[in-house]
């Protein structure tokens, strides 16, 4: 009977079990069905119609012409000023085509006029060629006008460039002053025309230059030539009228050169120490970062509107 009644115990068990198993499962599948959405048709007056009517295309079909002045920064030793040009025309409102060039005026920093007065003009190593200071500075220091006779300077630069425009709108003033405007993003080529203190004591091969050693006096002079580089930045411009507007944009021109005329490389280790020659050697990486102020006019002179 005992055994009867164990069996029978067991049995109900698996029963239930198998029956909480099933409806588990049943439960799972039911959770794991796939998802269905219905899909909702617009109607009524807003059903295909574009996101804005009548947007205002400020840059659409028009050729832009842009006189800007640009001033670089971050300069140690000498700023420069350049007044300059952009030319663009936007096939569509969103992307244009253009060149951008400046010529570069120079203007000295605090450092450059201190290191004048102090180390150059207040030693009159002309006067005092064997004094020590003046010994230990020959090859980095000019004994006449330093900035004329040894500072590097970007005389000019031409650079095409590709302009998109993702962002576009309009800002309200008191709620009763608007004004169109966009944001830009430009990139392209550059080439810059840039004066260096020439080559002495040994030239970009390597080649010593015995008649032109670094510490007399004539080898302090500038030598022009042609640099390559990128160029990329972003414009914030406002269209008070259908055919005028302004603006301001950052540009970047990262290359090497050597801005100081000093002798900053060349020998030991990696060619990082001093080597009493001036050459390519010496050229250090900048990013060569500039403001662009911007006066833009657009032909023709009458704006397209969309549908």
């Amino acid at each position: 009977m005992m055994r009867r009644f164990v069996n029978s115990l067991c049995a109900s068990r698996l029963l239930r079990r198998g029956m909480l198993a099933a409806l588990t499962g049943c439960a799972a599948l039911a959770m794991s069905a796939g998802a269905e959405a219905q899909e909702i048709q617009l109607t009524g007056p807003l059903a295909g119609a574009p996101a804005v009517r009548k947007l205002r295309l400020h840059r659409a079909g028009r050729i832009e012409i842009t006189p800007s002045a640009s001033f670089t920064l971050l300069d140690e030793y000498q700023r420069t000023i350049m007044p300059g040009l952009r030319v663009m025309y936007h096939p569509t409102d969103w992307i244009g085509f253009g060149v951008w060039g400046g010529y570069g005026i120079q203007t000295t920093t605090s450092l450059t006029d201190e290191l004048q007065v102090k180390a150059i003009d207040d030693r009159n190593c002309s006067a005092n060629p064997n004094d020590s200071a003046c010994k230990l500075t020959a090859v980095n220091l000019t004994r006449g006008n330093l900035a004329q006779d040894q500072l590097g300077r970007m005389q000019w630069v031409a650079a095409p460039q590709v302009t998109v425009v993702p962002f576009r709108g309009k800002l309200a003033l008191f709620a009763s002053l608007f004004v169109d405007t966009d944001i830009s993003f430009f990139v392209g080529p550059a080439v810059i025309g840039v004066q260096e203190r020439a080559p002495c004591g040994a030239d970009n091969d390597g080649n010593q230059l015995t008649e032109r050693p670094c510490a007399s006096q004539e080898s302090f002079q500038l030598e022009s030539r042609i640099a390559f580089a990128p160029t990329f930045g972003v414009g914030w411009n406002f269209y008070p009228t259908s055919f005028f507007g302004f603006g301001a944009e950052y540009r970047a021109l990262p290359f090497a050169w050597n801005t100081s005329g000093f002798d900053n490389a060349g020998a030991g280790n990696d060619e990082a120490f001093p080597d009493t020659a001036v050459n390519n050697k010496d050229r250090q990486f900048r990013f060569n970062s500039m403001i662009s102020v911007n006066l833009m006019f657009s032909l023709p002179m009458k704006v397209k509107n969309s549908d």
